[in-house]
Order: structure tokens, then sequence, then C-alpha cells
């Protein structure tokens, strides 16, 4: 969801709460807000997809949940199982971490067939999947990009937001250019501010995954007022 121009970034984000001490009381605030501030998805724990389909049902908000998370080395058929189990509690969006040894072996094709599998399991519910950026020199990121195309994914993202690095604009526009504009590109890991946002945004970001959405969107609010403000100067 790209936005239209002076659109909330909101419609641009997945508010995401992945951390491991996630309680029920947090994605029952997570849900709140993004129905509040507008935002594409939730990005939820696995165990928390059935609380957040309920919270969101009807909403516009979709309910997105991560697969692999947060290393990828689940074996193929843990994965396809996970994703299933996803579908069955609610969730309408996968982000997948992709088997790295794989990709740091260079075996592309064994990364491509796990991608694809899950995909087809989906059908038509969105499949994002992780490259984990600052693991890889650039051919290997802009090669993993190119597996995900070919293997009928949905967007390509840049990190977990638990690896050695998160999202920057050159991760973005790499990922963006290795498939020629063909995949979309969602951004996560480390974004915090509305500059960072709007720079990832600026370098080809279709989605941004965050935690801060309050923040971001606050920033936003303060900025179009003092616009405004300006304006009737």
């Amino acid at each position: 969801m790209l936005g239209q121009p002076g659109a909330s970034p909101a419609v641009c984000i997945d508010h995401s709460l992945l951390a491991p001490t996630t309680t029920a009381a947090q994605i029952d605030q997570l849900c709140e807000e993004a129905v509040e501030f507008g935002c594409a998805a939730v990005c939820v724990p696995p165990v928390r997809v059935a609380q957040a389909a309920q919270l969101l049902y009807g909403s516009g908000v979709a309910v997105a949940t991560v697969i692999g998370f947060p290393l990828g080395y689940d074996s193929p058929a843990t994965k396809q199982a996970a994703a299933a189990e996803a579908l069955r509690q609610g969730a309408r969006e996968i982000d997948l971490v992709l088997q790295l040894g794989w990709a740091a072996q260079g075996d592309f094709a064994a990364v491509t067939e796990e991608i694809r599998a899950i995909k087809q399991l989906l059908g038509q519910v969105c499949l994002k999947v992780i490259v984990e950026c600052a693991l890889f020199e650039a051919a290997t990121r802009q090669r993993l990009a190119v597996c995900a195309l070919e293997a009928g994914a949905d967007f390509v993202k840049t990190s977990t937001g638990f690896g050695p690095a998160g999202a920057t604009p050159a991760d973005v526009r790499l990922l963006r250019d290795a498939t020629a504009g063909r995949l979309p590109v969602k951004a996560a890991g480390g974004i915090r501010s509305l500059a960072q946002f709007d720079a990832l945004r600026a370098a080809g970001a279709s989605r941004i995954g965050t935690s801060a959405t309050a923040a971001i969107v606050g920033q936003w609010l303060e900025r179009r007022e003092q616009a405004e403000m300006r304006g009737h100067v």
C-alpha cells in the first residue's frame, strides 16, 4: 500500500510487536492503536494471531505473523506446518525468514523451492520473504530477492529487526533494483523516526515494519500542524 500524498504514514505501516515477552494486554493495545492510526497491518507472534484476528475482525487492518523467525533454520516441513496453523488462526499476511544457511552456501535453488512451497500453501495470502540483509554481501542479497520473485512471493523484506543491523535506504534500493521493481520491498528493523520512515519510502519501500508507529505518526502530525501554521502566516 503506497498511500496518497498527504496521507498518514500509518497506511504503509505494519504495526509490529515481536518481543519474546509479548503479553495479551500488549496485543490488545497494539490492535487498538493499529485501528486508531489506520495501519496496513499488525505483525504479531504466532501464538497471538488468534487474539489479534478476533480484535481486528472487520477493521480493515490485516493480521500478519512471522514464520521461521528470527533465524530461519526450521525445516521446510516445520515452516509449512506453522504457516498452515497461522492461516487457521486468522493470519492474512506471513513474514517468512528464508533458510539463511542455504543462502550463505549459495544454494539458491533450495531457497527458491522452500519459498515456492509456502506460497503455494498460502494461495492469495500475502507472503513477505525476509532476506536479513546485514548478513550478506550485495550479490547474495540481489540473488535472494530474485529467488523471492521467482517463487511467487508478494514482498521481499530487508530484515527481522533481530539481526546485526536494521533497514537502510541502500538495502531497499538494492532489493528493489534486483527485481527491476517487480517485487515490492518491506523495510523493517530499527525504524524509530519519521525521518527514517521518509528516507526508506523515498528509497522505494512500499511497506514499513516498526514498533514505533505512535512516535512516527506523532511526528508526522506535528510536521503537518507546523506546515499549516506557516500557511496561515
